[in-house]
């Protein structure tokens, strides 16, 4: 268990739909203490544990999860999966957003009134539903739960030095009656990238079962298509696509299932995905994460269903500078 609870907090947090401790992780590192984890996902639980020596509860949506959840916490943090909204205003005017994981979220927060949320979507959730769901978040945010609310997007290749092409929506709120000097809040700047693929990709020959025989079928298009060894190639279907800002695409969930936006490289042994430890890399975590016996398919989905742990750290920092 490499990443164990901090002695002495300079505050504590909530970690709901925990994945495999992104937002854990860059908290833990900025002084803050664990106090309630909950994920679902068996096998993300299984790589949690792993890390940070706790396995996290189950469901949120079940009441008897959520009564675990300690009466005070000075943070809440989710990076929460974008289901659709039914927007069906009531009569107080506010859109509904029970049978969404946002209303569980909303319930936590009205109970234990946090200082902070701090949430984190993909980018498409501001132009879901012509931005209606969107605006529900934060008229929810605002209105009923009386937050203040700050939101932005932002790129793990401009603002967390990490040679990985992922614009994210982060949501970060304070309940003024609490933060007196909320409005100092600042989402953090752009720094230089200076980080290439070649400082995140493993040196030497990997597993064979990663490299592209020459029978395949679609080895001639990649051989064709990929020339440069400095670069992350995307396999769409039936194409290999070159990303051309020479950073790695998009990590996605679905990159170890059915051949779709597979990262690749040219290495010199051949052609090859991604080792599971290169996407892990590539969404910031640190040499000594630990990932578990598990298919790779299930660390792909991880790596790729999780933030990018060195940018949450970022915005963090400037959360905890105005607390």
């Amino acid at each position: 268990m490499p990443f164990a609870p901090v002695e002495k907090p300079k505050f504590t947090f909530i970690d709901l739909f925990a994945g495999i401790g992104g937002f854990r992780l860059a908290l833990q590192n900025l002084g803050g203490k664990c106090v309630f984890t909950s994920e679902w996902d068996k096998f993300a639980k299984i790589t949690y544990k792993g890390n940070f020596g706790e396995v996290p509860f189950g469901d949120i949506t079940k009441e008897s999860t959520k009564g675990y959840i300690p009466d005070k916490f000075d943070l809440l943090c989710a990076g929460f999966p974008c289901q659709a909204f039914s927007i069906a205003g009531n009569r107080k005017g506010f859109a509904d957003t029970r049978g969404t994981l946002f209303f569980d979220i909303e319930q936590i927060v009205k109970k234990h009134r946090p200082k902070v949320i701090f949430l984190e979507n993909v980018k498409n959730l501001v132009s879901h539903d012509k931005g209606n769901t969107f605006k529900t978040i934060v008229d929810i945010l605002e209105n009923k739960l009386k937050y203040k609310v700050y939101t932005k997007i932002l790129n793990s290749a401009t603002h967390a030095n990490i040679p990985q092409n992922r614009e994210r929506i982060f949501i970060v709120a304070f309940d003024p009656e609490q933060v007196e000097n909320y409005a100092d809040f600042k989402f953090p700047e752009a720094i230089k990238l200076t980080k290439t693929i070649h400082d995140i990709l493993e040196k030497g020959k990997q597993a064979e079962n990663l490299y592209y025989k020459k029978d395949h079928q679609y080895y001639p298009e990649l051989a064709k298509t990929m020339v440069s060894k400095d670069t992350v190639y995307q396999w769409r279907r039936v194409y290999a696509r070159e990303n051309k800002s020479n950073v790695c695409p998009t990590l996605t969930a679905n990159m170890g299932t059915g051949g779709h936006n597979v990262p690749l490289i040219k290495d010199d042994f051949g052609i090859r995905k991604l080792t599971p430890k290169e996407c892990f890399l590539f969404q910031g975590y640190p040499e000594n994460y630990i990932l578990p016996n598990l298919a790779n398919s299930r660390l792909y989905m991880q790596a790729g269903n999780s933030v990018t742990t060195t940018l949450i750290e970022r915005i963090s920092n400037e959360i905890i500078n105005v607390l």
